[in-house]
């Protein structure tokens, strides 16, 4: 993950989640719905569920979703931004951990 975040981002240090899209506006031709692609550092998604007491499936779901919204088009780089992402981040599990009961 450092490699990538350097290679694709200019960031010198890991990082739990990065967001690739396939294109801007709708994606690729001929496939209208993909977004593009989310590569979850596992053993950093490890760590920090550890750190927050929960379970690695519940924060892999927290960085698919973090991944997901970036693809979508969300970021985090102004407070304001951040409030508003990690909000729906929040809102998002919720259901998502719902739906799956």
């Amino acid at each position: 993950m450092r490699r990538y975040n350097r290679l694709f981002l200019g960031e010198e240090r890991p990082t739990d989640v990065l967001a690739f899209s396939q294109g801007e506006g709708g994606g690729p031709p001929g496939h209208p719905g993909l977004l593009g692609d989310v590569v979850i550092s596992v053993e950093t998604a490890a760590r920090q569920a550890a750190r927050a007491g929960h379970s690695l499936e519940r924060e892999a779901a927290l960085l698919l979703i973090h991944g997901i919204l970036h693809l979508l088009g969300h970021d985090h780089a102004t407070a304001a931004e951040r409030r508003r992402m990690w909000a729906l981040q929040r809102r998002l599990l919720r259901e998502a951990a719902a739906d799956l009961r």
